[in-house]
């Protein structure tokens, strides 16, 4: 490798390394910052120059992030999480049934609004209820992480990883609904089915009455976002290109008379991460190193859906699985079935961030919200479900996509 490659290895690995642990030690730094630092370090060390850098961004990407922020931050001001959490925390009379509920929320409105939100809003709703109600939080809680990102697996929309692959890949929202929606529906009872017998203590007998609060709903505001998410939605299945579609919905919900500070209270943070990881990822490009290490491992992770799924589940726990995606992203148009490699990238990489509590960001935001309530999600604890789910679900996700790409 040339000098300049040497460099520029060591300064990616070292914001990947970063990105991973989500901080830097003695510095208060966070994933967005670390991302930015790389991405700046490459530019000054020449790497990679400006026009490179601004080639680097996936605009389409992160105007489809920015779309479906502001559509989630609508529905949280109607009401419409809250409702939907009190309305299947209501049904529930046995542990079983509370779990079934949670698990199969989570993974609807995932693969609907993305995961990491849904994660924000409802483990509240889970801590409160799961106390009320004197049971353990913990299994309800990892029944809720596993499932939003299990969930998110099914649509194009679902996580920030599947984003960026439906904007490059071309795949079509109702493709990769068909192809992804049978396993995210299968890895949901698997996910269930493991919960309950890891923790077989929990769900015995009934559960006590619990009187909720009745959810602040504003309908007014409730019926205008769901009509014009009913009509985003109609725009993905129908075929209109999906971020245009999305931003065109966003902008619907800005023609509003609430203040512009509450409607644009969206997750910048994010945008500004995405923008960094982007930068980062390219000057491996750039510089040859993507194409000399897949010199190395094409044999492998060309042999089909198995060993992809294989080298993306280990990549993406390694560096998490946004930069893993971007990663593998230039070589996938080369592979013998860019479809089916495509897929088997969103499903493998979205269900590897069940292994561990590390793996997603959704996990970790379980475990912040619920740690601020007084309940510890432990990195023991998380794992006792989190192996065999991630297991199981990537060995049907492999079969599946095996068999019908």
């Amino acid at each position: 490798m040339t000098s300049t490659q040497n460099l520029t290895l060591i300064i990616v690995i070292m914001t990947y390394a970063g990105i991973a642990v989500g901080s830097v030690p003695r510095y208060r730094m966070n994933r967005t910052t670390i991302a930015l630092v790389g991405a700046a370090l490459l530019l000054a060390t020449r790497a990679l120059d400006e026009k490179q850098a601004f080639e680097a961004i996936d605009l389409g990407t992160l105007m489809l992030l920015f779309a479906l922020m502001l559509v989630n931050v609508n529905l949280r001001m109607a009401g419409f999480f809250n409702w939907i959490g009190n309305a299947v925390l209501r049904i529930a009379h046995t542990p079983q049934m509370l779990l079934a509920l949670v698990i199969g929320a989570a993974g609807v409105l995932s693969a609907l609004f993305l995961n990491d939100p849904v994660c924000l809003l409802f483990t509240p709703l889970v801590v409160d209820l799961t106390k009320r109600a004197h049971r353990d939080p913990i299994p309800y809680l990892i029944g809720l992480a596993t499932a939003a990102n299990i969930g998110s697996t099914a649509t194009i929309t679902g996580n920030p990883q599947n984003l960026i692959i439906g904007q490059a890949s071309g795949i079509s929202y109702v493709d990769f609904l068909v192809h992804l929606a049978p396993v995210a529906l299968i890895g949901l009872a698997i996910n269930w089915l493991v919960i309950v017998l890891v923790y077989p203590n929990e769900f015995r007998g009934k559960l006590q009455n619990v009187n909720l609060p009745e959810p602040r709903v504003y309908p007014p505001l409730l019926w205008r976002v769901i009509l014009v998410v009913l009509m985003m939605l109609i725009a993905f299945l129908i075929g209109l290109p999906i971020a245009s579609s999305a931003f065109i919905a966003a902008a619907l919900l800005l023609i509003s008379r609430l203040h512009v500070h509450k409607l644009l209270k969206i997750e910048w943070e994010l945008l500004a991460f995405f923008g960094g990881l982007f930068i980062v990822t390219h000057a491996i490009e750039v510089t040859g190193l993507s194409a000399l290490l897949f010199e190395h491992i094409k044999g492998f992770v060309g042999g089909g859906v198995a060993p992809l799924s294989v080298m993306t589940a280990g990549l993406s726990n390694l560096v998490s699985n946004v930069p893993a995606v971007l990663l593998f992203k230039p070589q996938i148009p080369n592979f013998p079935n860019p479809q089916q490699a495509w897929l088997t990238l969103a499903m493998s990489s979205t269900l590897a961030g069940n292994l561990t509590l590390l793996g997603s960001v959704a996990n970790l935001i379980v475990a912040e919200v619920a740690a601020g309530r007084k309940v510890k999600l432990t990195f023991m604890a998380y794992l006792r479900v989190g192996i065999p789910v991630t297991i199981l679900t990537l060995l049907i996700g492999i079969i599946w996509l095996s068999l019908v790409v």
